[in-house]
C-alpha cells in the first residue's frame, strides 16, 4: 500500500503528474526492497511495475491522467483472466495454489473461492472505469485510495465469513 498512499499524498499537494511520477519511483523502490530482502521479486510486484510504468510513462509523456487511471482496471483484469485461466490450465485453480499451505478446502469450496475472486477482480476493474470516466480526478484519487483498498479488505472480510464453515476446529488440544 505505500505507493499508493504516496501517491495520494503527493496527489493532494502536487496534482496528477507529481503523482504519477512518485509513484513510478516508489513502484521501483518496492521491487528493489523486496529483491534486496528476499533475492527474489514476487510477480504482482513485477506486474504492478511494469503496469506503472507503462501506464504512468504514458500519462507522463502525453499528459494525459486517462493512462494512470486505466492501471488498476488493467491489473484487475489480469488477476481476473490468470484466475480464470488457471482453471483451464493445470489441476489446482490459482486460488488454491496460492491458498492450500494455509487452509484445507475441499475441490468444490476452492472452485467457488476462485469464481468469488474472478467475479471481485471484474468488479473492481469495472468500478474503477466507472469512476475514472464519470468523476472527477479528485474522486477518482480518493477512490483509488480509500474505495478500493476498502471494497479488497470488505471482500477479503466477508470472504472469511464464508471460509470459516469450513474452518475445523479441534477445542482437544487446548488447556484450561
Amino acid at each position: 500500500f505505500f505507493p499508493v498512499l504516496l501517491f495520494f499524498v503527493v496527489y493532494k499537494w502536487y496534482g496528477i503528474f507529481n503523482a504519477t511520477a512518485c509513484l513510478i519511483v516508489a513502484c521501483s523502490a518496492q521491487l528493489v526492497g523486496f529483491w534486496c530482502l528476499h533475492k527474489r521479486a514476487e510477480p504482482i510486484h513485477i506486474v504492478t511495475f511494469v503496469l506503472v510504468v507503462l501506464m504512468g510513462g504514458a500519462t507522463l509523456i502525453s499528459h494525459n491522467e486517462a493512462f494512470i487511471k486505466l492501471k488498476p482496471t488493467i491489473i484487475n483484469v489480469l488477476f481476473a483472466l490468470a484466475f480464470f485461466v488457471s482453471h483451464l490450465v493445470g489441476s489446482k485453480p490459482l486460488v488454491r495454489r496460492l491458498m492450500e499451505k494455509n487452509i484445507q478446502l475441499n475441490d468444490t469450496t476452492w472452485i467457488n473461492l476462485s469464481w468469488m475472486w474472478i467475479g471481485f477482480f471484474i468488479v473492481v476493474g469495472v468500478s474503477n472505469l466507472a469512476v475514472a470516466y464519470w468523476f472527477d480526478t479528485n474522486t477518482w484519487v480518493n477512490f483509488k485510495l480509500f474505495g478500493l483498498i476498502g471494497l479488497t479488505f470488505l471482500f477479503i472480510l466477508l470472504q472469511s465469513f464464508y471460509l470459516s464453515r469450513f474452518v475445523n476446529t479441534d477445542d482437544t488440544n487446548t488447556q484450561a
